[in-house]
């Protein structure tokens, strides 16, 4: 069978996002909320709405849980505007469909979340019918948000570990992604994941708290730490690439010693709306790459050029151009150096 096409899973979520004019330095303060809009969030819904408005040649499928409430037909006939297929990812009435409130800064566009998990909570192995999937691609998205899926089985797996395993096996390209959860349930929980992983995105939070090596240092990101903490995640057993992303930029690393970096769009802060949604739109980015058989340094370009024009609206989507256009964008104004 010929594989074609992405498809996404996990977190399901809409995101309500409130643009206020400073975060509390206490609690019982006032905040001013500025404006407020509705957007897609959530891995897989972000990075297939992304792929989507790339204009990528290929199809998209999502996977998952909603509500049988207003917000799960938002989500369903989103998808089925943006030409997302939709078989795979079901309405149940046990929970409502996954929220966040996403508090943003007018200032910088820096965002807090505060999340009801919802139908996402319910997802479990049984919800992947995987050998339906012709796909190329399996993404799952995040670990540490998925509570069935990040808990282990009797077989010493997590519920994503044997999905993933069950993805490999089928003969899909997997890939993956975590959450920035401030915990230490990191280097308990991903590591049953990663051997069953080709690809790997984390920011360099997760890849310290994975790995145990501090990933920044007093002047910022400390790219020989990252990249130990990359080689560290392939002894843990990531097989192919594992790809750390920054403010400034993204590190790519493979198990065959290949080290990749890639600057960041130099976008002016007077441009910048919201950061909310930008990893994913830098998966997307890349994933599309992969998906076309792209060398990872231009997976890497596109992936940062993906993620500069996320930074144009408030919402995690609404900013994204098609792909040439994306790049383009990041062209006109450059890229951090390495």
């Amino acid at each position: 069978m010929e594989r074609h096409g992405i498809l996404c899973a996990g977190n399901w979520i809409i995101d309500k996002v409130k643009i206020i004019d400073k975060f509390p330095a206490t609690q019982e303060t006032l905040v001013n909320i500025l404006s407020e809009s509705m957007s897609n969030g959530g891995s897989p819904y972000n990075v297939l709405k992304d792929l989507a408005k790339l204009q990528v040649p290929f199809p998209l499928y999502g996977l998952g849980l909603v509500g049988d409430d207003e917000n799960g037909d938002y989500i369903l006939e989103d998808c089925e505007r943006n030409g997302i297929n939709t078989d795979l990812l079901k309405k149940t009435r046990q929970a409502p469909t996954s929220y966040t409130d996403v508090m943003t800064v007018v200032s910088g566009g820096k965002r807090t979340f505060f999340h009801n998990r919802g139908t996402n909570a319910l997802l479990d192995i049984e919800h992947f019918p995987l050998e339906e999937s012709n796909a190329k691609i399996f993404n799952l998205g995040y670990f540490l948000l998925l509570d069935k899926l990040d808990t282990f089985r009797s077989d010493g797996l997590t519920g994503a570990a044997e999905i993933l395993k069950k993805a490999q096996t089928l003969g899909f390209i997997t890939s993956a992604d975590s959450v920035s959860e401030d915990s230490d349930r990191f280097a308990k929980i991903v590591p049953a994941s990663l051997p069953y992983l080709d690809f790997f995105f984390l920011n360099e939070f997760e890849a310290g708290k994975i790995t145990g090596i501090p990933t920044t240092n007093a002047n910022g990101i400390d790219l020989k730490a990252c990249e130990a903490a990359a080689k560290k995640l392939f002894e843990l057993g990531v097989n192919r690439w594992v790809i750390i992303h920054f403010p400034k930029g993204a590190l790519a690393v493979s198990s065959k010693g290949e080290r990749i970096f890639q600057g960041s769009v130099r976008v002016p802060s007077a441009l910048i709306k919201g950061t909310v949604g930008a990893g994913d739109a830098f998966a997307a980015g890349v994933l599309a790459s992969v998906h076309e058989g792209v060398d990872m340094q231009e997976a890497l370009k596109a992936g940062v050029c993906t993620s500069s024009t996320c930074l144009l609206d408030p919402g995690s989507s609404g900013g994204i151009r098609p792909l040439k256009e994306s790049l383009a964008f990041g062209e006109s104004y450059d890229f951090w150096p390495n």
